[in-house]
């Protein structure tokens, strides 16, 4: 009985310790950083250059409020926020469809529209900027958030488009088939075979385009402007460096930035990994 029970359990795999090292040493060097950046939130800028990685010597709350103040961040947040979100949104809005039509195109016509969402990645951020300021003018939209939400989707296709692709055509090409037997159309034929296989994929481009999106700099700056009622928080955050910067505040304001984003990409994270789960299980 004993041998069929460790027949059954299959051969154990033993991890290496040599991997088993590695991997914390990983873990260390991405610790190490964000563990540094929130004990500094809570010094005085002399305790932060005399004993950086020490637990703070008296714990300066207050660090986090006077950034919160200082550089306006509720209202740069908000504007994170809804700029992200709708452009996260209209991103998936145009990628899935056509995401979808180039994977089950398979002509000439289909390999040409791919090689041009490809050829997007040719095109330097630094070369768009100069004719992107110009739209936005001549559309009336310079320094205002709503220009914002349609050039980041507009920048977010190309990439968007080749990975959703890449996972629409793992789609077998039986369920197809059998939706089309019964009577499916396009638009059923996407939400209910497509976009369910092919959620990992979608959570994925959400994911990556939240990370791009929030910490988006250069075009943030000159289409939104430094103005605080529509900046975002990249460009709040430098407003607390000066002559005299107090270097524990402007941590506490580095933490008060990530926080929302590192919460959404744990959220969706998880949802990825119950996709997957799912997937091979329905598999």
């Amino acid at each position: 009985m004993m041998a069929s029970r460790r027949r059954g359990r299959g051969p154990r795999r033993e991890r290496s310790p040599v991997a088993t090292v590695l991997s914390w040493l990983y873990a260390l060097l991405l610790a190490a950083p964000i563990y540094y950046l929130v004990v500094s939130a809570l010094k005085t800028n002399i305790e932060i250059f005399i004993r950086p990685f020490a637990i703070p010597a008296t714990w300066l709350w207050e660090n986090f409020a006077t950034a919160w103040n200082s550089a306006a961040l509720g209202r740069a947040l908000l504007n994170s926020v809804l700029i992200c979100a709708v452009a996260i949104a209209l991103t998936l809005l145009l990628a899935v469809p056509a995401s979808y039509a180039l994977a089950r195109g398979e002509g000439r016509l289909s390999r040409i529209i791919t090689n041009a969402f490809a050829a997007g990645f040719l095109i330097p951020p630094f070369a768009a900027l100069i004719p992107t300021v110009i739209l936005a003018i001549h559309m009336g939209l310079f320094f205002t958030r709503e220009f914002q939400m349609l050039y980041l989707p507009a920048s977010a296709l190309p990439l968007s488009v080749l990975l959703l692709t890449q996972f629409m055509r793992t789609v077998p090409r039986e369920l197809v088939e059998s939706a089309a037997l019964d009577g499916a159309g396009h638009w059923h034929t996407l939400t209910r075979v497509f976009v369910p296989i092919a959620r990992p994929g979608i959570v994925s481009v959400m994911i990556l385009q939240l990370l791009t999106f929030w910490n988006e700099y250069l075009f943030s700056l000159t289409i939104t402007g430094t103005a605080p009622a529509t900046r975002t928080v990249q460009v709040a955050l430098p407003t607390l460096i000066s002559d005299s910067t107090n270097y524990g505040v402007l941590a506490a304001g580095t933490v008060l930035t990530l926080l929302p984003v590192y919460i959404a990409y744990s959220l969706m994270s998880k949802r990825m990994q119950e996709a997957l789960v799912a997937g091979a299980v329905k598999g």
